[in-house]
């Protein structure tokens, strides 16, 4: 496995977390009201997502699984090899979700639902990022 490649979305994913972080809003009405918090949460969102959907196909190519069909099988199939958790596998698989109503569906965004990603959901990623930094060089202590 191409630990590099690994270790590169693990720093965009940190990156993206910061980034929403930073410009998440203290309330859902807050960031129902301002187009540039919007966007900039929902594109680092999206982008979390498909890195992590990345990183999980990458894992999985090197394993004797059979390839994901869907982005959420990437997570089964993660979690099949035992990397992450069940809970976890179906938390990200809701995530791809959201990733879809995100890119396809923008308008129909319900704000309440990212307000609160924002601020519950974020562990998910950093989670996640753990258990891919156990398969890199730098160990499990990679933090997002």
């Amino acid at each position: 496995m191409d630990t590099l490649i690994l270790q590169e979305k693990l720093e965009a994913l940190r990156r993206c977390v910061r980034r929403i972080e930073e410009r998440r809003a203290d309330s859902a009405g807050e960031l129902g009201k301002d187009l540039d918090r919007q966007d900039i949460v929902t594109l680092n969102l999206t982008r979390a997502v498909q890195l992590c959907v990345d990183m999980a196909v990458h894992v999985i190519a090197e394993s004797e699984q059979m390839a994901p069909q869907t982005m959420g099988e990437a997570f089964e199939g993660l979690a099949k090899l035992g990397l992450i958790s069940e809970a976890l596998s179906l938390r990200m698989k809701a995530a791809v979700g959201f990733r879809n109503i995100a890119i396809h569906q923008y308008q129909s965004i319900d704000w309440d639902i990212v307000h609160a990603i924002t601020w519950k959901g974020l562990e998910d990623f950093r989670n996640f990022a753990r258990a891919m930094a156990t398969l890199t060089d730098n160990g499990p202590n990679t933090s997002v």
